[in-house]
């Protein structure tokens, strides 16, 4: 069974936790990968976790956050074997201080940035709609722990509107976060990964934000040094290059790198 913690579990926390869950698996050593997961990738994983530990044997742990947030927990010392980060800097960072193996690096997934509101009627062009900013509150996430709200940020720079939108403009940690803060009202619009409102399978309006208005959100695994020697966590990447996995990646609004 895929075990899921929350993204508030952090530093110690997470540790005791996921030993706890080692010491109670009889099979952990065996097959174990514990895996720090962007939040927009939850869906996926959710899909694909079941169905690599049935054709696997291995039993797999995940630990969703922010891709800094994440990548902090490992240079701190969190036991995870594998990060599936949302952007290339943050694996590009653990593998320049040693602490991610730097060849088995890839691009799992191309992400696509999308403005949503639970409201059907609220745009149908968000370009005009956030020019008009005829809302009280636009949510996105920290552009400082997560790529996705960077690339908010750099989409409303290129229109012209990321300073004026400051009073308007609410963060939360991640994309995860964000789309529950436009569901529940919080905020009248978003800035989510297209993943997650697929996944959500809400009614709303939606922008899928033009490509040239932010740098491709390349998103990389990257192998945790501690685990170099776990046959889990490199079976793990390696499913997700299979044809399966890469099927349920596109299902889900992502982009692929070729084979």
């Amino acid at each position: 069974m895929v075990n899921r913690f929350p993204s508030g579990c952090t530093g110690s926390g997470i540790m005791v936790l996921i030993l706890l869950l080692l010491l109670a698996s009889p099979t952990a050593r065996a097959g174990e990968v514990v895996v720090a997961v962007a939040a927009n990738f939850a869906a996926a994983m959710a899909r694909i976790g079941p169905a690599f530990e049935r054709t696997s044997g291995h039993r797999l742990t995940l630990v969703l956050g922010s891709s800094g947030k994440l990548t902090a927990q490992i240079q701190q010392g969190a036991p995870f074997d594998v990060l599936l980060s949302a952007d290339t800097e943050r694996p590009d960072v653990l593998a320049q201080s040693n602490l991610g193996v730097p060849a088995s690096r890839f691009t799992y997934a191309i992400g696509r940035l999308t403005l949503w509101s639970p409201d059907p009627a609220a745009f149908s062009d968000g370009e005009a709609y956030l020019k008009a900013g005829a809302f009280r509150h636009l949510a996105i996430a920290n552009p400082l722990v997560a790529p996705y709200g960077t690339a908010a940020q750099q989409a409303l720079e290129q229109l012209d509107l990321w300073p004026g939108l400051q009073g308007k403009i609410v963060r939360a940690e991640d994309t995860g976060q964000v789309y529950a803060m436009a569901a529940s009202g919080a905020a009248e619009a978003a800035f989510v990964a297209h993943s997650t409102v697929l996944a959500g399978g809400k009614p709303g309006s939606q922008w899928i934000v033009p490509q040239h208005l932010y740098p491709p959100l390349k998103q990389d695994a990257i192998l945790i040094t501690r685990a170099q020697h776990n046959r889990a966590a490199q079976a793990l990447l390696d499913y997700l290059k299979t044809p399966t996995a890469r099927e349920v990646i596109e299902a889900l609004g992502y982009g692929l790198s070729p084979p």
